[in-house]
């Protein structure tokens, strides 16, 4: 379909604290890119986000600061606004969901939906917190997490292992805003029937978007289909929040998730006019990037309420990449083990670039990848520096030594091979970035870029002109020859210039002021052309695009790390709150006894504990292919559908089973085993297998069919 202009969300961050550079990675450099793309290609986009400021998170930072919430929102939206900016995150608007147009917008949406009939009315038991006086939202509860033993885990995660939880789940619940054991007590909300659009969005996912969406978000979507749909409560009791605008819902809000989408279309009626062009006409291509956690939102539950309300676009495209681990381990914002981005932007001033042109070298777009301060310095000083930095400066020095600081003429009628190669390479390097670009294949079309400007280097090195220029006697046929390496290596310069803009913003308006070129010359229309640069068209001095990253930097950063991570733990085992000694018992098997006085049988190896066994992800798969590893007699290939994922993992198994006759098994799989490269192929997981006495394997696999992804305790 012809497009006649693109919407460009990402989504709202919760103004409960900074962003790090995880959050980058995840959503905002991406979007980023995607849209400086379109607006390079002349075409009418917007780009729309703003500040999340209703969330629970946002009530217990000020529960925690001891101020407001508002005061809280009003902190955190500036600094998150200016650290976008600084990082040059090109919203058209920034706004935030606690504006008057907001509330207006969704409490339009909320009404029309009532007056339709589309919600249900139920009363049901939620926990309660008697000494408060208020119900408490999961975020409230917090207990100890029955999968890592986590003290401080809340009623719907556990930060510390990352699981999702409900309340009911956590060991030794208490309030997080006194400490006392919660209570259920009865309460009335509005619920969103979700399940009567299930045959719905099977329509329009499964069989629309299947091989339009990216596999992790397919799966995802797929996996929540399939276990089935159910009614989703669209309010909450709290008095900080959108109010829900009905007469008998005095002390109730708009349910986070509910209004929090609904964000991106007040903020456009906030930007424009012509709100509803992009909105509502289906020549509006409406494009969301998220991070992983925000998939079933995004791509089942807002479509869902586009469609109960009717007159808006649906998504085209919900690109999420998966999460970007720090130095080994998981982000965690309560823990202080983040980098964050206005911290960066302080430690590393002018240095946005170097930083953007990590996070999308190293994105996870398909697999959570993993940020260390040592591949940073790598990527930068390696290939950014020695790669693009160092053909530009190249070729600007030997532009100033060669042909007196001007453009020189290409001499066309004496081509060769290499020449003609070049100018041939690129022509397809903006094919192929384009291609890419389109795709949201973002860290592919960053490696065309530097691929291109390697190819340059290498064509620079191969033709030496600095050789040719200490040959006086052929001076006038080696001239010749300079102008048209010279000539070409700027023209290619100036090219770079063009596909670089969309990722790396500042440096490709630095190259423009050295070539003293105006910014039009971006637009990508002129990507692929080799007449860019006018002949005898004066260029600045060289200059340095890049400086290197030291060794004292990066020890300077992984120190910081280390020592925000001792600093929370410490505040945090000073400052928690301990659960009351006379706690009730925990049900192992069937028997009803504490912990301490579980006997424990050593089978065959030495004992652990609960808490190390806690540690293990055990999850049900299914495996989609296997095949023979090549010169490996024992391992086999094997692609897992984990449920929210297609997974590979090497398994040593090829001596007791065919590949062909294990497709379609179901096997328990070791899901948080570190990667590890066999025969070249990376193994993300371990599936678990006995053995019999005569030496044979059997698969460990779910006595019934079971879900996949499903947690195995």
């Amino acid at each position: 379909m012809d497009y006649k202009r693109y919407l460009i969300t990402a989504a709202l961050p919760y103004a409960n604290g900074p962003v790090h550079i995880g959050h980058l990675a995840g959503c905002y450099l991406p979007a980023d890119i995607y849209t400086r793309y379109q607006r390079a290609q002349k075409r009418d986009v917007k780009f729309v986000c703003g500040s999340d400021e209703h969330g629970v998170p946002i009530t217990i930072r000020a529960m925690k600061e001891g101020i407001t919430p508002q005061d809280v929102v009003d902190k955190y939206h500036a600094i998150i606004k200016d650290s976008f900016k600084e990082m040059g995150i090109s919203f058209d608007i920034y706004s935030r969901t606690s504006n008057k147009i907001h509330h207006e917008t969704s409490q339009a949406f909320f009404t029309k939906l009532f007056n339709d009939g589309v919600f249900e009315e139920r009363e049901s038991e939620q926990y309660y917190d008697e000494s408060k006086d208020i119900f408490l939202a999961d975020r409230y509860i917090v207990g100890t997490c029955p999968i890592c033993g986590n003290e401080n885990a809340y009623g719907d995660q556990c930060e510390k292992c990352g699981s999702s939880l409900s309340p009911e789940q956590l060991l030794n619940p208490r309030s997080a805003l006194s400490s006392a054991v919660p209570v259920k007590k009865r309460t009335k909300h509005w619920y969103f029937p979700l399940d009567k659009y299930e045959e719905w969005l099977k329509e329009w996912i499964v069989v629309g978007k299947k091989d339009e969406w990216k596999a992790n978000v397919y799966g995802q979507c797929k996996s929540w289909l399939d276990s089935g749909l159910q009614p989703r409560a669209m309010t909450r009791d709290s008095t900080w929040g959108v109010p829900v605008p009905l007469p008998d819902a005095k002390g109730k809000v708009l349910y986070v998730w509910f209004d929090a989408p609904i964000g991106y279309i007040s903020a456009t009626k906030e930007l424009t006019n012509q709100w509803s062009d992009y909105w509502c006409r289906e020549d509006t291509k409406l494009v969301h990037f998220i991070g992983k956690d925000n998939i079933v939102f995004h791509c089942i539950i807002f479509p869902a309420m586009l469609k109960a309300h009717g007159g808006f676009v649906l998504p085209d495209n919900v690109p999420a990449n998966e999460f970007l681990n720090i130095e080994g381990e998981k982000v965690s914002t309560s823990r202080n083990w983040a980098v964050w981005v206005d911290e960066y932007l302080k430690d590393f001033p002018g240095q946005q670039d170097a930083l953007r042109y990590v996070l999308c070298a190293n994105a996870p777009e398909s697999k959570d990848n993993d940020f260390t301060w040592k591949d940073f310095q790598d990527r930068v000083n390696n290939e950014l520096s020695a790669i693009l930095g160092n053909f530009e400066n190249r070729a600007f020095v030997l532009m100033h030594k060669l042909c007196k600081g001007r453009v020189p003429p290409l001499h066309s009628d004496a081509l060769n091979d290499a020449d003609k190669t070049l100018i041939q390479e690129i022509k397809n390097a903006r094919v192929k970035t384009e291609t890419c670009l389109e795709n949201y294949k973002f860290r592919d079309g960053l490696f065309e870029v530097i691929d291109l400007a390697r190819k340059g280097n290498k064509y620079l090195q191969d033709n030496a002109p600095w050789s040719l220029a200490k040959t006086p006697e052929l001076q006038i046929e080696n001239q010749k020859r300079i102008d048209i390496c010279m000539h070409l290596c700027l023209q290619l310069t100036a090219n770079l210039a063009i596909l670089l803009n969309p990722f790396l913003p500042f440096t490709a308006n630095k190259m423009c002021k050295k070539m003293k070129v105006v910014e039009r010359m971006l637009d990508w229309e002129n990507a692929g052309r080799i007449d860019l640069l006018k002949t005898n068209y004066p260029l600045l001095a060289p200059s340095l695009l890049f400086r290197k990253i030291e060794d004292a930097e990066v020890a300077a950063q992984v120190e910081k790390l280390r020592n925000n991570l001792k600093q929370a733990t410490s505040t945090k085992m000073d400052t928690s709150t301990k659960a009351p000694e006379n706690t009730a018992p925990v049900t192992i098997g069937t028997t009803t006894e504490p912990i301490a006085d579980q006997p424990v049988i050593p089978i065959g190896k030495p004992v652990i504990t609960i808490d190390d066994f806690m540690k293990i992800d055990l999850r049900v798969g299914t495996i989609l292919k296997a095949e023979k590893v090549e010169k490996a007699d024992k391992l086999i290939r094997l692609e897992l559908d984990m449920g929210t994922e297609i997974r590979t993992v090497v398994s040593g198994i090829a001596l007791h089973f065919k590949p062909e006759d294990i497709i379609g098994k179901q096997v328990t799989v070791v899901a948080n085993l570190a990667p590890r490269k066999m025969k070249g192929i990376e193994s993300n997981g371990m599936i678990l297998m006995a053995q019999n006495g005569d030496g044979r394997l059997i698969f460990v696999s779910p006595l019934e069919t079971a879900d996949n992804g499903i947690e195995v305790r």
